[in-house]
């Protein structure tokens, strides 16, 4: 089982952030351009100011004129304008102050106010060229302007979009990371339990007939039985070697039967019914000629699982467990019920994840290890039919015909 990201998780991360790179240098591209487009609808205005200017400069019928141009474009401005003579000196002319939209401390002298618009127009030239008003050919005044506070706003909009954006991604990350590494170490643990779980019950079955062939070594019959049963037992423990074996690698798949691995299991734990100290009765039914694509080793753990969950689930002494086996089209339906306590709806979804469990001493292993094995080494599914508090739950299986 791999435990690591690896190429394939390097490649996404890869992917991940050209993704982002680009969102990022589009956001930015198209903010930028639409700046463009407001600056040059504003120097427009402008244009509009100084040929107007150019207009009364070298008209008659001034007055009506400046009426004019004062209600219907100054007045509209919105952006800081500053207006020079030709040689860049601040003066008054139709603004009046010779300046508009731009705060000044009322405590300040005449003096210190054309200083600091003095300042000022050098700031605005940085930012855009001059419009020069002409008469008769001559510069007559100059108009510097800047930009309105909603292109400054859209002038940052991006970048504090991105570092929102980085934020966001660096705490999803983190989180991404916890999950991961919290994820990561349930199957270990899990992992290790589950080992000691599968080796600890043929282990303890081996003592057990170890102990009967010393009290009973003059007994032939029973030391004939019990040493069939050790043939067993060694049997299994090869079987579980095999199947850890499997994991992390791609197990070989062939045509078998599923009814065929279903009883051999449910032949295994019949044996053991009685030491659970639950009336069970485990029945299988179905097409036993229907052959799937599977690995048996693996499948049999699989119903190994679900058996075993099925077992923790009933609480009374009166239980029942039903396996069926069906050929449906290019499928082949393998369906476990059982009578058990049934699954919260909420949790349907939980009950695959790596560390989660219901049961006290349980470390939430065998269904996630089951969806694997189901899912990503046969390509079949495996889901929760149906399920119903105190009713019981039913697992489905589907693998691809053979």
């Amino acid at each position: 089982m791999k435990m690591s990201g690896g190429p394939a998780s390097l490649n996404i991360k890869i992917i991940l952030l050209i993704i982002a790179i680009a969102i990022a240098a589009g956001t930015l591209l198209y903010t930028q351009n639409l700046i463009k487009k407001l600056q040059e609808r504003e120097k427009k205005i402008i244009q509009l100011y100084a040929q107007s200017l150019e207009f009364i400069a070298n008209s008659d019928t001034q007055n009506s004129d400046i009426t004019f141009i004062f209600q219907n474009i100054i007045q509209k401005i919105d952006f800081p304008i500053i207006l020079t003579d030709a040689n860049d000196k601040v003066t008054s002319g139709v603004l009046g102050t010779g300046y508009s939209n731009i705060e000044i401390d009322p405590e300040l002298t005449p003096q210190q106010k054309i200083e600091f618009l003095q300042k000022h127009v050098k700031e605005l030239e940085r930012l855009h060229t001059p419009i020069n008003v002409k008469y008769k050919g001559e510069t007559l005044s100059k108009i510097y302007y800047g930009d309105s506070e909603l292109v400054q706003r859209l002038r940052y909009y991006p970048y504090l979009q991105i570092l929102f954006a980085i934020f966001f991604i660096l705490v999803a990350y983190t989180s991404f990371n916890y999950l991961k590494k919290s994820e990561q170490s349930n199957i270990w643990v899990g992992m290790s339990k589950e080992t000691a779980h599968q080796l600890g019950t043929p282990i303890s079955s081996l003592m057990g007939w170890n102990e009967i062939i010393k009290m009973n070594y003059n007994n032939a019959d029973k030391v004939l039985d019990a040493s069939e049963e050790i043939t067993n037992d060694i049997t299994r423990l090869n079987k579980i070697t095999k199947r850890f074996s499997k994991i992390g690698s791609k197990p070989e798949l062939a045509a078998d039967s599923p009814y065929n691995a279903i009883e051999h299991v449910i032949n295994y734990f019949q044996r053991r019914l009685p030491q659970i100290g639950k009336n069970v009765i485990i029945n299988l039914t179905g097409d036993k000629n229907a052959k799937a694509k599977m690995n048996v080793e693996l499948f049999e753990w699989v119903i190994e699982n679900l058996i075993k969950n099925a077992l923790d689930a009933i609480e009374h002494k009166e239980g029942k467990i039903q396996l069926e086996v069906k050929s449906v089209k290019k499928f082949i339906e393998i369906e476990v019920h059982d009578n058990g306590k049934g699954i919260d709806h909420k949790r349907k979804k939980d009950i695959f994840r790596p560390g989660y469990s219901t049961k006290r001493r349980g470390w939430g292993l065998g269904l996630s290890l089951s969806k694997r094995i189901i899912e990503d080494y046969h390509k079949g599914k495996i889901f929760v039919k149906q399920t119903a508090i105190n009713e019981g739950t039913t697992f489905k299986i589907l693998l691809k015909t053979a």
